[in-house]
């Protein structure tokens, strides 16, 4: 919630306390560019089907509340902030409750359905990364003009940049657009999305971002919603997919290798959710989970968004058996494991 002061003092007292824990933390906030994996609710302002801020969304948040996180509970970037020392959950940019106050420790750009290609985003009419991109420029005006311009630099570069997308331009585009294929084969529609991603991160870099974690594809073939589809292969993973998202994720390696040489001062690191969500799926006992063909929420075999609703009487009592919450995401516990898989490498890369 946004803060709200009642006297002078409590807005000098406030404004000290965000600047000594700013100046204390390595990394003084947690930004987030992306799609439904990290988007905090931007959605919910956006008219677009690809919502999630009603109930049973959100029903394992702090309050119970449906923020717009395409979970029960918290997504990637909230626990990865609370690791750094921040705030348990970054707020979404275009979310009213929350104000500049809010913002300077950590805020979040990303919208559910997006990708790194334009042509993504308008499948769900959702906002597209040039767009995020903007969103972000405005952001900065705003923290200049609330913690001073020497200040809300070093907190810019400084703070730790979260990028999770990609998803979204094969499953959602590619393989369901004539326009796309007739245009590359696969491999070649790879190399279009690498070319995307390094022109997003050199104007990152261009606006004094430093710090970057890039998290790439997850096994895709994998999320129920695919293996519902996959009625031939008698629903089991796409294995097709699952090979794409480990080519793109050796090329996006190649990216990260290359950017870190050619800039001066970037620190870029490559985030695997591939290996870790891969060894869940496969021995998912071995993690606590009892189901993980299907997901939580309804039947678990294609809703998301607003198939995905209160009114199903089939949803799970306990989110924690199931690896995934609907059928393209996962639960929060399952996003817990993912974190903690990376965690080390990333505080010790960017502290």
């Amino acid at each position: 919630m946004a803060y709200t002061y009642t006297t002078p003092w409590l807005l000098v007292v406030t404004e000290l306390l965000i600047l000594v824990s700013i100046t204390e933390s390595k990394v003084p906030a947690i930004i987030v560019f992306g799609d439904s994996t990290v988007d905090a609710g931007n959605n919910n302002v956006v008219p677009t089907l690809l919502k999630s801020n009603f109930r049973p969304y959100g029903r394992d948040f702090a309050g119970g509340r449906p923020t717009g996180r395409f979970s029960n509970g918290r997504i990637p970037p909230d626990f990865i902030s609370e690791a750094f020392g921040l705030k348990p959950a970054v707020p979404a940019y275009l979310d009213p409750a929350y104000d500049i106050a809010d913002f300077a420790t950590g805020v979040c750009f990303a919208s559910a359905g997006t990708g790194y290609d334009n042509a993504t985003s308008d499948v769900f009419k959702v906002i597209p990364m040039w767009k995020e991109l903007e969103y972000y420029k405005e952001y900065q005006n705003k923290l200049r003009a609330y913690v001073g311009k020497d200040k809300a630099n070093e907190i810019l570069s400084e703070a730790l940049y979260l990028m999770s997308l990609g998803t979204n331009d094969f499953l959602e585009n590619y393989y369901l657009s004539p326009k796309r294929q007739s245009q590359f084969i696969v491999q070649q529609y790879e190399d279009f999305l690498i070319g995307l991603a390094e022109n997003f991160i050199r104007e990152l870099y261009s606006l004094g971002v430093r710090k970057i974690s890039l998290t790439g594809l997850p096994p895709m073939g994998c999320l129920p919603l695919e293996r519902t589809i996959n009625i031939l292969g008698q629903n089991k993973c796409v294995e097709t997919y699952n090979n794409v998202a480990l080519e793109f994720n050796g090329k996006l390696n190649g990216l990260v290798k290359r950017l870190n040489k050619e800039l001066p001062e970037l620190r870029l690191l490559s985030a695997d959710a591939y290996k870790i969500l891969d060894q869940i799926i496969k021995k998912p006992s071995l993690y606590g989970f009892d189901v993980v063909g299907k997901a939580c929420c309804s039947t678990g075999k294609f809703e998301l968004s607003y198939l995905c609703n209160e009114l199903s009487p089939f949803t799970c009592s306990d989110a924690n058996k199931y690896v995934f919450w609907d059928a393209f995401h996962p639960t929060e516990k399952t996003n817990h494991i993912i974190v903690n898989s990376f965690l080390d490498k990333l505080l010790a890369y960017f502290r």
